[in-house]
């Protein structure tokens, strides 16, 4: 892509009410269909169209962490209320990724061995059935990694330091590793104890709730639990499933994100622009790509733009730029994830 973008600077402007009414739906919407899932029987038809909509929903409030990285500083008050309602119950803190995702974008680092956020599937098919599949454990390893090796990490320093250098990011590659600074310790110290007491205060109500004589001895004779001893266990399960789905629909988004055809050397943000994909679709589309993430090459080019400007970037740099950057532009998520495969497929 040779020619110039043009100048997009009046996209560039924060609407903090639309972040707040969005989350805040998104969460609400969310969590109370994850409640009347939790509340049917499992396999009931109720129960499994709440828990769909229970996905799609969080996965909504999950994807603003994405914005969190690039707008953190320009919303007060937006990544501390999105950790209480999205990071810290389904064990995605922030700073897993907030300050992770800039080496994606950086120029030493995009399509290198130290971007967290890239690896060559357009050379191997396997590698791309590899990654979806890890998906389905991932929200194993994330309870290990926060409800068990975490406190432990609180205290003990060296533990501590590892586990930040070797198991604080959200990435894809796994050679990725991050830098223990003064500052990202006192972050994730402090993000994790108020983690570790959200889920103590969630699984003693658990317990509580599964218990009657327990809850008994707690709240009094008087006071029966206000639902059913199966809730606690159904709960637990409708959270792992939930997230498999999550981790298995942004999985395949992030392998429609881009064509992953680098050699391993920097890239201009040009050549990264190129590199990435639009996939502008319907309404449905931001189900599986949602705030902003269909718009990822228009999100490289200019990634200060907020996500609810960026249909509008991408229309003006449509119109712009017809020939270069309709080569960016996809038609479709199985489309793309085809042509990915396929790639693979040939260079195997």
């Amino acid at each position: 892509m040779t020619q110039p973008l043009p100048a997009l600077t009046d996209l560039h402007a924060v609407r903090p009410a639309i972040y707040w009414a969005d989350l805040l739906l998104s969460a609400t919407l969310g969590w109370a269909a994850f409640a009347v899932a939790a509340a049917e029987p499992l396999g009931s038809p109720i129960g499994i169209a709440s828990a769909v909509v229970a996905v799609f929903a969080l996965y909504r409030a999950v994807a603003f962490t994405h914005e969190i990285s690039h707008q953190r500083h320009r919303l007060p008050g937006f990544e501390a209320a999105w950790n209480a309602l999205a990071g810290f119950p389904l064990l995605l803190p922030s700073f897993t990724y907030a300050q992770v995702h800039f080496d994606h974008h950086r120029v030493a680092t995009y399509g290198t061995r130290n971007d967290p956020e890239y690896l060559p599937f357009a050379r191997s098919a396997a590698l791309t059935t590899v990654y979806i599949l890890q998906a389905l454990i991932i929200p194993a390893l994330l309870v290990i990694r926060f409800l068990l090796l975490a406190p432990i990490g609180l205290f003990s320093r060296r533990f501590e330091i590892w586990l930040i250098e070797h198991a604080s990011a959200i990435t894809i590659n796994r050679a990725y590793r991050r830098t223990a600074s003064a500052a990202l310790i006192r972050v994730v110290r402090r993000d994790t104890w108020l983690l570790l007491a959200m889920w103590t205060i969630l699984i003693g109500l658990g317990f509580l709730a599964h218990n009657p004589e327990a809850w008994a001895a707690v709240f009094g004779k008087g006071h029966a639990p206000i639902v059913d001893a199966f809730i606690p266990v159904r709960a637990a399960v409708l959270w792992y499933l939930l997230m498999a789905a999550i981790n298995v629909i942004d999985g395949l988004r992030t392998l429609a994100a881009h064509s992953y055809e680098s050699s391993g050397e920097p890239m201009d943000k040009a050549a990264q622009t190129a590199d990435s994909h639009d996939i502008p679709g319907s309404l449905l589309t931001e189900l599986w790509a949602p705030v902003g993430l269909r718009y990822h090459a228009t999100h490289h080019a200019f990634p200060g733009i907020p996500y609810h400007a960026l249909p509008r970037a991408f229309r003006r740099l449509s119109a712009a730029m017809p020939d270069s950057y309709g080569k960016m532009t996809q038609p479709g998520l199985l489309r793309t994830l085809w042509a990915l495969y396929r790639k693979g497929m040939r260079a195997a």
